[in-house]
C-alpha cells in the first residue's frame, strides 16, 4: 500500500509568542486560523525570529536576526524540506538585523522556495536608498499582502511596484458574540459604569496623555465614566526595570483627581478575556500619535468586538472609519476627543447603531475569512502546492438552544440574539426535529430529548381536529392571522417528514416520543394524499417513506404512489430535451424533487420513477456544479427556463437540501461522483464561494441567512442554522462510516401491520 502524500507546508518568518509584539499575535492568529480550516491538508511552521530559542509544538525553525550568517543558515534548513511550498515573511523593518533590515537580503538570496510578504508597515515618501532596497525584497516575491488601500496606493506611486503583485488583505479579526455591553459588565464588577477603553502593548506611541486630558470634560457629562487602558507596557520601553511612560500617565491620574475614573489593567490578556473587555465597552478610544502608522491590529479588534469607536486620524482609521462606525479626531487633540465622546455618550441609538455597524464590517475579516483568502492567493501563485481540503467544524448546538423556548424555535434572530417579537413557525420546528433527531442518533446526548420534546410538541400544538397544521404562531403561543393568507401546504408537508422521521428512529427514542409523533401522523393520512405543489409533494413523500420504513403501513404505499405519480405528471408537463425539470424554473429546495421520485422507486419498483430521479437530478446538478464549484440557485428571480441563471441571493437551505439528496442517491446507487459533491457542496458553507466567506459561526453554532452579492446576511435564523446542522450531521454521519450502506432494492407488497401496537388498518 502507497503512503499517503505528505501534507504541505508554509512556513512563516515571524516573531511568534510568547514575544509580546503585535506582528508575533498577528502570525498566531493566522496560523491558527489557516489551521483550524485546513488542518488535515495543511501545515503552517514557523521561522521564529528571536535571539532567545523556545520549544513550541509549530516552531520548526529559529532565526537569530542580529546574526547575518543565521539567515543563510535557515533558508538552507528550509530548501531540504521538499513538502514546503511557501515561505510567508511577516516584514516590519525592526524584526530584521542590519540597516532597514537588510540581512533579510541573505535569507532571500538563499532560500530555492516562492516567497510572499505582508508588510505591516509602508513608510511613504521614501529616500532613494529606502526605495531601492524595498524594490529588492518585493523583487524575490511571488505576492505582497498589506492591509489597507492606502499601503497599496504608496506601494504603486511611491515605490513603483507593480500592481498585481500586490494583494489587499484587512486585518484580521476574531469572531465574536454579539452581545450588549451592559451583559458582560457583570463579570467584571462594571455595573452602572460606562466603559471607555484602549488596548494595546504600552508606549509613548500610544498617547493615553491626550485621553487622560479629555476626562474631566466627559466625566462631567457622564459621571459615572470609567476609563480602561489594558496592557503591559512593551518591553522595549522599560528600562533597567522603570516603566517610565506608566509612571507618568499614573501620575497625571492623580493630577487630574482621575483615581476613581481610570484602571491601568497592567497584564498580557488572554485573548477571551480581552475580548470580553471589549464587548463591555461603550466607546473605545484609539490615541495612537504615529501619523504614519499603516494598520492597527487594536483598532480593528475594537471593530471586530462592536465597539463604537473615537480615533485618531492615521492611514488606516481615515480609510476604515466611516461616519457610520466613528469620528475621527486630530492627533493630540483632548478638546476634540472630549467633544467626540460626549457627543456619541449623548446619543445611545447612535451607539448602537455605531456598534452594529462596526461588527457587520469586521465580519468578511473574520480570522477564518481572512484564512481562506490566504491560502486561495497561496494556491492562485503556486503552483506546487497540493490540493487544499476544508476542516470540518464542531458539531455545536449553542446557537440553537439559544434560539429554543419551552415553547419552541424562534423564527428570526438580530445576529444571534434571538428576535422573540419574529415568533414561531411549524417550519422551523419540524426541521429542529428533523435535526435533533440526527444529532441524537450519532451522539445519544440526553439532553437532545428534551429538545426533541419541545419540537414534536410544538408540531402538536400547530395540529388542528381535522389533522393539517397552522404554520404561524405569535411570541405568546397564539396563532397568527397570517396562517389566514399564507400558503401553508409546504409546511403541512414538512411536518410529515419530521414526523416521519421520528418514528423512523424508533430503535433510539423512549416510546412514548415515538408514539406521540405516530399518532400526530396518522391524523395526516386521510389529507397526505390530495397534496398539490411539488416541493410539498416532496416533503411529504420523504416523511411518509421514512414512517413506512419501520411501520409498513399500505396506506403509506398507496399515497406515495398516488403522490409520485402526480409529481411525475408535473415533470412530463414542463420537460423538454433541454430541460429535465418537474416546473418552468428552478427555486428553493429544489433536490427534494428528484428524492422524491427515487423514494417513489424504493417502495413501488416503477422504473419510470427511478429514471426521472435520475435524470432530473443530474440535470439539477449540472446547473448548480460548474466548473468543479458549487453555486447555490439564486432566489432573485429565481433560474427561469430559456433564461440565463440570475446570480446571487444564495441560501443554506439549498446547500443543505442538495446534500441530503445526494447522500441518499449515493447510499442508493454507490456512485462516487454523489459523495465527491457532497463534499464540495458542503464545502459551500466553510468559504468556497465567491466571496471566500464562511457562513457557519464557529462561535455560536449559527449559520448565517444569506450569501448577497457583496456580503453576508448576518443574521442567524432558525431555518439557515438547522440547514446548516442537518447538512452537517450528514457529512459526520458519512466520515464515521467507512462503507456506504446502500439500501437494497425490493418491492413493496401490500400487507396489514401493527405498528407500535396501534393497529393499522388500510383505508
Amino acid at each position: 500500500m502507497k503512503n499517503p502524500p505528505s501534507k504541505s507546508k508554509i512556513v512563516f518568518v515571524s516573531s511568534f509568542p510568547p514575544t509580546q509584539c503585535g506582528i508575533a499575535t498577528f502570525t498566531e492568529d493566522l496560523t491558527n486560523a489557516i489551521t483550524h480550516v485546513f488542518g488535515e491538508s495543511l501545515v503552517c511552521e514557523i521561522c521564529d525570529l528571536t535571539d532567545k530559542p523556545k520549544s513550541a509544538k509549530n516552531i520548526a525553525y529559529t532565526l537569530n536576526p542580529k546574526i547575518k550568517e543565521d539567515y543563510i543558515r535557515v533558508a538552507q534548513e528550509i530548501n531540504k524540506d521538499n513538502a514546503v511550498k511557501l515561505v510567508h515573511v511577516q516584514h516590519e523593518f525592526g524584526l530584521f538585523g542590519g540597516e532597514y533590515g537588510n540581512y533579510l537580503s541573505a535569507f532571500l538570496a538563499e532560500i530555492k522556495k516562492p516567497i510572499a510578504f505582508t508588510f505591516h508597515s509602508v513608510i511613504p515618501n521614501p529616500d532613494s536608498e529606502l526605495k531601492l532596497f524595498l524594490q529588492h525584497l518585493v523583487s524575490f516575491a511571488t505576492t505582497v499582502f498589506v492591509m489597507t488601500k492606502q499601503s497599496q496606493k504608496i506601494l504603486m506611486e511611491n515605490y513603483e511596484i507593480k500592481e498585481e503583485i500586490i494583494e489587499f488583505m484587512p486585518h484580521g479579526t476574531h469572531l465574536v458574540k454579539y452581545e450588549n455591553p451592559d451583559d458582560l459588565k457583570e463579570k467584571f464588577n462594571f455595573e452602572n459604569r460606562t466603559i471607555l477603553s484602549t488596548f494595546g502593548l504600552l508606549g509613548e506611541g500610544k498617547s493615553i496623555e491626550t485621553a487622560l486630558k479629555a476626562l474631566p470634560e466627559i466625566i462631567e457629562h457622564t459621571p459615572n465614566i470609567l476609563y480602561l487602558v489594558i496592557g503591559k507596557t512593551h518591553p522595549n520601553n522599560i528600562i533597567n526595570n522603570i516603566d517610565s511612560y506608566r509612571n507618568y500617565l499614573e501620575t497625571l491620574v492623580n493630577d487630574l483627581g482621575l483615581q476613581n475614573h481610570v484602571l491601568f489593567i497592567d497584564r498580557y490578556l488572554e485573548l477571551h478575556e480581552l475580548l470580553d473587555y471589549l464587548l463591555a465597552t461603550e466607546i473605545y478610544l484609539f490615541t495612537s500619535k504615529d501619523p504614519n502608522q499603516a494598520v492597527s491590529g487594536t483598532f480593528s479588534y475594537a471593530m471586530s468586538c462592536a465597539c463604537p469607536i473615537i480615533a485618531t486620524s492615521i492611514p488606516h482609521t481615515r480609510e476604515v472609519l466611516t461616519s457610520d462606525i466613528g469620528l475621527i479626531y486630530e492627533i493630540g487633540n483632548s478638546e476634540q476627543l472630549a467633544k467626540a465622546t460626549i457627543q456619541l455618550l449623548s446619543n445611545s441609538d447612535l451607539r448602537e447603531s455605531m456598534a452594529f455597524r462596526a461588527f457587520q464590517k469586521t465580519r468578511e475579516s473574520s480570522w477564518e475569512n481572512t484564512a481562506i483568502k490566504h491560502v486561495h492567493i497561496y494556491g492562485k501563485r503556486v503552483n506546487q502546492l497540493m490540493e487544499i481540503d476544508y476542516d470540518y467544524p464542531a458539531i455545536k448546538l449553542d446557537h440553537l438552544k439559544k434560539m429554543t423556548t419551552p415553547l419552541g424555535i424562534i423564527q428570526f434572530s438580530k445576529i444571534s440574539i434571538p428576535d422573540i417579537s419574529s415568533g414561531y413557525t411549524l417550519d422551523d420546528n419540524a426541521r429542529a426535529l428533523i435535526a435533533m433527531g440526527m444529532h441524537y442518533k450519532l451522539f445519544r446526548e440526553k439532553d437532545d430529548l428534551n429538545y426533541i420534546n419541545i419540537y414534536l410538541n410544538f408540531i402538536k400544538l400547530c395540529q388542528k381536529p381535522n389533522g393539517t397544521f397552522i404554520n404561524y404562531v405569535d411570541k405568546n403561543g397564539n396563532e397568527h392571522l397570517k396562517n389566514s393568507y399564507m400558503h401553508i401546504e409546504d409546511s403541512n408537508a414538512r411536518a410529515i417528514w419530521a414526523l416521519g422521521t421520528v418514528i423512523s428512529l424508533k430503535e433510539y427514542l423512549p416510546k412514548a416520543t415515538v408514539e406521540s409523533a405516530f399518532d400526530c401522523l396518522v391524523k395526516c393520512l386521510p389529507w397526505a394524499a390530495n397534496i398539490q405543489s411539488p416541493r410539498s409533494i416532496g416533503f411529504a413523500i420523504k416523511g411518509l417513506y421514512l414512517y413506512h420504513s419501520v411501520t409498513h403501513d399500505i396506506r403509506a404505499v398507496s399515497i406515495i404512489k398516488k403522490l409520485g405519480k402526480n409529481l411525475l405528471a408535473e415533470y412530463y408537463i414542463n420537460a423538454t430535451e433541454d430541460w429535465d425539470w418537474f416546473e418552468d424554473r428552478l427555486t428553493y429546495a429544489n433536490s427534494i424533487l428528484p428524492e422524491a421520485m427515487l423514494y417513489s422507486y424504493r417502495i413501488t419498483a416503477e422504473p419510470t420513477f427511478k429514471k426521472v430521479a435520475l435524470k432530473s437530478f443530474d440535470f439539477l446538478l449540472d446547473k448548480m456544479f460548474v466548473n468543479g464549484h458549487f453555486k447555490v440557485i439564486s432566489n432573485n428571480g429565481w433560474y427561469q427556463k430559456n433564461a440565463e441563471p440570475q446570480q446571487y441571493g444564495e441560501q443554506p437551505i439549498d446547500v443543505a437540501c442538495t446534500i441530503q439528496t445526494l447522500d441518499i442517491f449515493y447510499k442508493t446507487f454507490g456512485m462516487q461522483k454523489y459523495k465527491n459533491m457532497m463534499k464540495v457542496a458542503f464545502s459551500w458553507f466553510l468559504g468556497r464561494n465567491h466571496l471566500k466567506q464562511t457562513m457557519y459561526n464557529p462561535i455560536t453554532g449559527g449559520c448565517y441567512d444569506g450569501l448577497e452579492k457583496e456580503n453576508v446576511n448576518l443574521n442567524q435564523g432558525a431555518e439557515s442554522t438547522i440547514c446548516y446542522l442537518i447538512a452537517r450531521l450528514i457529512m459526520e454521519s458519512n466520515r464515521s462510516s467507512k462503507h456506504p450502506q446502500f439500501i437494497r432494492k425490493r418491492i413493496i407488497k401490500p400487507k396489514q401491520v401493527s405498528a407500535f401496537g396501534i393497529n393499522v388498518k388500510p383505508f
